[in-house]
């Protein structure tokens, strides 16, 4: 019997990895001198092409279940040479929040087994690597360190995989109403539907007909968890076109420095923050950089109809200042973990009054602390102007200026060097970075207009 609360069963190729398997674990092959090099499939390049698009078919697993009649005479032990020595490899392919969420079920008492149908001697590193608990695979018959050709047991796919699932769970006690499955393929209906909690994940289309005929959630480990999909890419992407600077005549845009950015990574985005059309200016960035950008923000905005929608589709991160939740903060952690990009704002609202002219930035220490737990570089934005399209005083930006529209200025700056022990006086170096990105006037002393500071109020 076992203490563990339930199992979680994830399938491997286009569920824990983005892609198949079977060209990284046939190189490795070669290279072990298992195969002969140059020996491959007629068309798999086209065969694989089609299945990380579409998923599993009845032929190429027809080719996967002969596989074990190729393998005979072939040494085991290279094989699972070929298996340790893809681990690196196949763990650049694991979805980037594939971990975070097994870490979840880790933490709540579950075990985790990964279920493939790829050979066990293949799989049984990366599964070891990975800190899963047990491996279902196919198994192929080894006599004197040969395979002969011939499997043992089940063939791990479709019905089989669920009786195979079935019989591991029996023998440790385990309900399946217990236990969670995430697979993207429709031959793993029968494993979903026999568990108490199917996750369709990175779904192909028959098995997205039958999650939405059952109403099981289709799920994504390319992204946060709430960012859907529409045609196979998440909102950022369909959004992007349109967010460029055109689609604000109302105001001028200078934007520079944007190279800053890595390509791809973790990194924190932090910026000041001046006014309502401060959104706008960093989403001009976000849509540069070419890769969703998830951005914490004051939870007021994610209430708020259509546009709270809108933020969490973009998986954008809700901050409710009084509750002292530190939800928010493992939720940015997870995002730069999974190598995205994350913007936060350390002053957290628009400064009000006099203090919205004080040549010092002030703010909170989440941008330092995030950076000291998770190492990911940090780049300034320098944001002017804004204010001048969008006051705080006014519910709605000025639409009106098209002849002279107001300049908006967004500054990106190169990575700031922290010392990641001190989140106070980090956050001191991040904010004087930002500053440093303003223009002079921003750093001079300046005694406002009652104008000035009435429109640094919220109206009434």
């Amino acid at each position: 019997m076992s203490d563990a609360t339930g199992a979680v069963f994830v399938d491997l190729d286009r569920t824990l990895i983005r892609s198949a398997s079977g060209p990284v674990f046939q190189e490795a092959m070669v290279a072990a001198g298992v195969l002969a090099a140059g020996r491959k499939l007629p068309g798999d390049r086209y065969l694989y092409g089609f299945y990380n698009s579409f998923g599993e078919t009845v032929p190429f697993m027809g080719l996967a279940r002969a596989a074990a009649r190729m393998m005979k005479g072939r040494p085991a032990a290279g094989v699972r040479t070929a298996g340790a020595a893809v681990v690196e490899d196949l763990i650049d392919l694991v979805q980037p929040w594939a971990l975070e969420e097994l870490a979840a079920h880790r933490a709540d008492g579950r075990l985790l087994v990964l279920a493939t149908t790829s050979p066990h001697d293949l799989v049984d590193p990366l599964a070891n690597a990975l800190g899963f608990d047990d491996v279902l695979a196919t198994r192929y018959q080894e006599i004197d360190g040969h395979y002969t050709g011939r499997l043992v047991g089940r063939f791990i796919w479709g019905t089989n995989k669920r009786d195979a699932a079935r019989d591991w769970a029996a023998v440790r006690g385990i309900d399946l109403a217990e236990c969670h499955v995430y697979s993207d393929s429709f031959f793993d209906v029968p494993l979903l539907g026999a568990v108490g909690h199917p996750h369709p994940l990175n779904a192909d289309p028959r098995l997205t007909a039958v999650a939405l005929a059952r109403r099981w959630p289709l799920e994504h480990w390319d992204r946060p968890p709430g960012v859907p999909s529409v045609i196979g890419l998440e909102p950022y992407y369909l959004l992007r076109p349109f967010v460029r600077p055109e689609s604000f005549p109302y105001a001028r845009f200078t934007v520079n420095g944007v190279e800053h950015v890595p390509h791809d990574g973790p990194v924190i985005l932090v910026s000041n923050h001046r006014s309502y059309f401060d959104v706008a200016a960093l989403a001009i960035v976000a849509a540069r950089l070419g890769r969703p950008v998830r951005f914490m923000g004051k939870q007021e905005l994610f209430d708020a109809p259509v546009v709270g929608q809108i933020s969490r589709a973009l998986g954008g991160i809700p901050v409710d200042r009084g509750s002292g939740s530190g939800d928010p903060m493992r939720r940015a952690t997870a995002a730069l973990h999974a190598g995205e990009a994350v913007i936060v704002l350390p002053q957290g609202t628009i400064p009000r009054g006099d203090a919205f002219f004080d040549p010092v930035l002030h703010g909170k220490t989440g941008a330092a602390r995030l950076a000291a737990d998770t190492g990911a570089p940090v780049v300034p934005i320098g944001l002017w102007g804004t204010e001048k399209v969008w006051p705080r005083s006014s519910k709605v930006p000025n639409v009106t200026s098209l002849q002279h529209p107001p300049r908006v200025t967004v500054t990106v700056g190169p990575p700031v060097d922290l010392g990641l022990t001190d989140a106070v006086a980090d956050t001191r170096t991040l904010l004087d970075a930002v500053a440093d990105l303003l223009p002079d006037e921003a750093r001079q002393p300046h005694v406002p207009t009652d104008e000035e500071l009435a429109a640094t109020r919220p109206s009434a």
